[in-house]
Parts: C-alpha cells; sequence; structure tokens
C-alpha cells in the first residue's frame, strides 16, 4: 500500500477510533448527559464498538492497525516493513489528536457545565482511589475524558498491566492470520479484534483504564494540556510514559511470542 494510504487510512480510522472510544467515556462522565453514570460495561463496549468502526473503515485502506502497539507487532512478525512504521505511528497520533478534538465539540456545553459546577470543581475525583492521597499529583476533573489513569498508583503493576493487556490484543490479532489458510478473517477479524477489545476492558481494564495503545493515551492528553477548558486541571503527565512504554513493550512481546510459537 501506498504512503498516502497509510497516512489517511490511520489518519480516520484512530479518528474515528477516538472519538466513539472518548465519546463513551464523555457520555458517561457528564451529568448533563443522557448516559450519565452508565459505568464501565457501557466503557467497555463502547470502546468495543469503537474500535470496530475504526478497524472496518480503515482495514482496506492501511490495514488499520490503529494502534502503535500492533504496528511493533506486526513488524516483529514480519507483516509491516519497518520503514513504514514511523509513518503508521505518526498518522495514528494525529488521528488520536482530531478524535480528541471531535469529543470536545460534541460534548462543547457539557464540558462548559461539568468545569463551571462547584460541586465537581471541589470534588477533585481524580484523587479518590489512590494509597496515598498526598502522594497523588492533581489531575483535571475531565481528564478521564482524554486519557487513562490507575487506581492504584504503582508504577510497576500499572506498567505490568498495560504490558499484559496489550499482549492478549496483539497476540489475538497476529494469529488471525493463522485461520482461513493463512488469508486472515477479512471484515470479521474487525469483530473479533473488537470483541477481544471488550474483554479486555472487562477482565483487565480495571487496575489502569486500559490504554493499550499509545496513542489512545497520548494524542487526547496532548488536546487536554492545550483546550481552553476552564479549571480543567492538570494532564498528569507524571502517570503518561506508562500507557506510551507498556502497550510498546506488550506490542513487541506478542510480535516475538507469534514468531516463536506460531510460526
Amino acid at each position: 500500500m501506498s504512503s498516502s494510504d497509510i497516512f489517511i487510512g490511520e489518519t480516520i480510522g484512530t479518528a474515528v477510533l477516538i472519538l466513539l472510544g472518548g465519546g463513551v467515556c464523555a457520555a458517561v462522565t457528564f451529568k448533563r448527559s443522557k448516559a450519565y453514570e452508565a459505568g464501565w460495561v457501557a466503557i467497555a463496549f463502547g470502546w468495543g464498538f469503537a474500535v470496530l468502526t475504526g478497524a472496518y473503515l480503515a482495514g482496506g485502506v492501511s490495514g488499520a492497525h490503529l494502534n502503535p502497539a500492533v504496528t511493533i507487532g506486526l513488524a516483529i512478525e514480519g507483516g509491516t516493513k519497518w520503514s513504514d512504521v514511523p509513518l503508521y505511528l505518526g498518522s495514528q497520533l494525529l488521528g488520536a489528536m482530531i478524535g480528541a478534538v471531535l469529543v470536545w465539540a460534541t460534548y462543547y456545553g457539557q464540558f462548559r457545565a461539568h468545569l463551571t459546577d462547584p460541586e465537581i470543581i471541589a470534588a477533585q475525583p481524580a484523587d479518590e482511589g489512590l494509597v496515598d492521597q498526598k502522594a497523588a499529583p492533581k489531575a483535571g476533573p475531565v481528564l478521564g475524558v482524554f486519557s487513562t489513569g490507575p487506581e492504584i498508583r504503582n508504577a510497576a503493576q500499572n506498567l505490568i498491566t498495560e504490558i499484559i493487556a496489550t499482549v492478549v490484543l496483539v497476540l489475538a490479532i497476529l494469529t488471525q492470520g493463522l485461520n482461513d489458510g493463512g488469508n486472515g478473517l477479512g471484515t470479521l477479524g474487525a469483530l473479533i479484534t473488537a470483541l477481544v477489545v471488550v474483554g479486555i476492558g472487562l477482565s483487565l481494564g480495571g487496575p489502569t483504564g486500559y490504554a493499550i495503545n499509545p496513542v489512545r493515551d497520548l494524542g487526547p492528553r496532548i488536546v487536554h494540556a492545550l483546550l481552553p477548558l476552564p479549571n480543567k486541571g492538570g494532564s498528569d503527565w507524571s502517570y503518561a510514559w506508562i500507557p506510551i512504554a507498556g502497550p510498546l513493550i506488550g506490542g513487541a512481546i506478542a510480535g516475538g511470542l507469534y514468531n516463536i510459537a506460531f510460526k
């Protein structure tokens, strides 16, 4: 596929992924949303459908990686040229940022109402559930719409959680090539991947919010830092390296495991 195919497919596909995934987080977060407090199951399925839609849109154009961890795993497995990796990653990051801006535009009124609500501002919900409240960095009251954060802030555990969850995701994607005489599953593969994402969210997502995708976290976190949101609080950059490093390591491990166990 051409460079323009990769750029267009990955940018649009990742933008739609983040628009729908961040959108379900916004829907559950804001009091002035009809889906307010719909819960974790809604978030898990919302992200699964987001993956399904983005992958279906981009599959025939760029292969629908939509995730640097997937790109790294495929490069190690041999299905993607290493020379194409920078273009994939750059397009995915751009798409993630576009998707985050679209979430903000869609929920513009809810953002304003939420961030000017004295009860919300005083509550500081991002500090709840942490072992050491005094050591907890301040994160803004809408950061969870954009990016992930741990319930227990332990760097080693959080990193390991993201690695394990990403290995499951990328290995499930790579092994699709073992079906149908090595030709993969076609559009059915997008559905299988989406269901795997739902399963990861329900089973492994509780500790960290399961980024399992570096640009899913980094792109929206950059947008959170740049958007002119009143009382938005911090972007928790001290944690940001974990949802980047964990999925990249997990993707690399999955690619290696595939070469050892399945080739």
